[in-house]
């Protein structure tokens, strides 16, 4: 089965915690902290496999999760960092961010990879908190949690060739002659539901990769047919043959047929109209099909004289070695990769996306829900989750942040008095007017 989009959830690994701990040891006074820092957790990378050429392993699979750090050890030793959780993907992969429609990556090459979660940092130990003032801390961190979202995977197949135009013109019994694919043929329309590949070996140390689409019709931009399904993979073709039944027997003009087509690759990507273009004048076998290349010809000398036209027979083969010829000798002409995007802010070959870093991490909002008040801010958010309520001296620490980021201030202007709950992220406090400590009170 052929599989060319997916949505799959990506979570980094969670960094390791970091470790109170105390040298004890016989002939060593006043050993001192020796709590070490806990390891990184693992990312989530994609990595491209040329071996691959569907999107079918994220039908079955869609949560990858990457193993979270070791937590810090005694004697100041650092947990081992987890291991990055690798995931194969097909040449041709483009990766969107579900939530904002960002693209973040476009994967073309063999071996070329991308982080699409970032795992947490490891939290540190008490080592890291000794000061003169305090030369023994029992204070040390939760290891951040992994980036988490869900992503939008897109296959457009890498081909140097793709056959388009209309249902039924021979492009699929073109294919099958010149390589070894073996696409369904049949005398019926959208006979072909998937894109299929298959190499052509000129016999002269050339070979190139050759696409056949689906059919496309009229209103395939907007999704009519297969047409959106589709038209994503013309856009990976370094050259497009476009295939004209010139028999006729659909009831259908060349010319119209022509036009109709290159307009609905226009209106899906206006790139697609400057992609470098032949003409298979196909079904030259059939009667009167003479008459209606002549009148194809005159036509198109009209509106695009530059075109070149092949008359060929995918069923007697005539002209077929001509036009892979005329192929091989465009591409050698043409830079290996063309990716034809359709222009968006920030989206490019190789972009380089610079986001904005606030340069006051500390800033926050506190609102109230009834009688709680609620603190927003992803600095403290992150704070809360890194700190070990379980120990006393973390706790004071805690508080001692809020107060002097005068947090404490702004919930006694907004009513706050003993007993008030504060909520912070997943997390429910109570607040004392009388002392510095916030007492954790629930966690949801």
């Amino acid at each position: 089965m052929f599989v060319d989009k997916a949505k799959v959830f990506v979570k980094g690994g969670d960094g390791g915690d970091g470790l109170v701990a105390f040298r004890r040891e016989l002939y060593v006074p006043e050993g001192g902290p020796a709590g070490g820092d806990g390891g990184k957790g693992g990312d989530v990378i994609f990595r491209v496999d040329e071996g691959l050429r569907t999107l079918m392993d994220f039908r079955y699979q869609k949560h990858f999760k990457a193993p979270r750090g070791e937590r810090g050890r005694n004697k100041s030793q650092h947990g081992a960092n987890a291991e990055d959780l690798i995931v194969r993907v097909p040449p041709g992969t483009v990766v969107f961010d579900d939530d904002t429609g960002e693209m973040i990556a476009d994967l073309t090459r063999h071996g070329q990879e991308v982080v699409v979660a970032k795992g947490g940092r490891g939290g540190r130990g008490n080592t890291r908190f000794r000061s003169p003032s305090n030369p023994a801390p029992a204070i040390a961190e939760n290891g951040e949690e992994g980036q988490a979202r869900w992503v939008v995977l897109e296959l457009k197949v890498m081909a140097d060739v793709g056959l388009v135009g209309f249902p039924s013109v021979g492009k699929s019994t073109l294919l099958s002659v010149v390589s070894a694919a073996r696409p369904k043929i049949g005398a019926y329309h959208f006979t072909t539901l998937t894109p299929n590949l298959g190499v052509v070996n000129l016999g002269d140390d050339r070979s190139f990769v050759m696409a056949d689409l689906p059919g496309l019709i009229e209103g395939a931009h907007a999704g009519v047919g297969l047409g959106h399904e589709f038209l994503r993979h013309v856009e990976r073709t370094r050259i497009i043959i476009h295939v004209v039944d010139m028999s006729g027997l659909e009831g259908r003009d060349p010319f119209d047929d022509w036009v109709k087509i290159n307009e609905e690759l226009a209106l899906y990507n206006p790139k697609l109209a400057e992609r470098p273009q032949i003409v298979a004048a196909n079904k030259m076998d059939m009667p009167e099909s003479a008459e209606r290349l002549e009148a194809f010809r005159q036509k198109m000398a009209e509106v695009s004289p530059d075109t070149v036209i092949v008359p060929i027979s995918s069923l007697t083969r005539q002209g077929v070695q001509d036009l892979l010829h005329l192929a091989a000798d465009w591409l050698e002409k043409l830079p290996e990769t063309t990716v034809a995007e359709t222009p968006k802010p920030g989206e490019g070959e190789e972009t380089v996306v610079y986001r904005y870093e606030p340069s006051n991490q500390r800033e926050y909002a506190i609102r109230r829900e009834n009688d709680t008040f609620v603190i927003e801010s992803e600095s403290i958010e992150k704070l809360v989750k890194r700190t070990q309520f379980a120990s006393y001296e973390a706790v004071m620490r805690f508080a001692t942040i809020l107060r002097n980021m005068g947090i404490d201030d702004e919930l006694r202007k907004r009513g706050a008095k003993n007993g008030s709950i504060i909520r912070i992220g997943e997390f429910e406090f109570e607040f004392f007017e009388g002392g510095a400590e916030n007492y954790i009170y629930d966690e949801n």
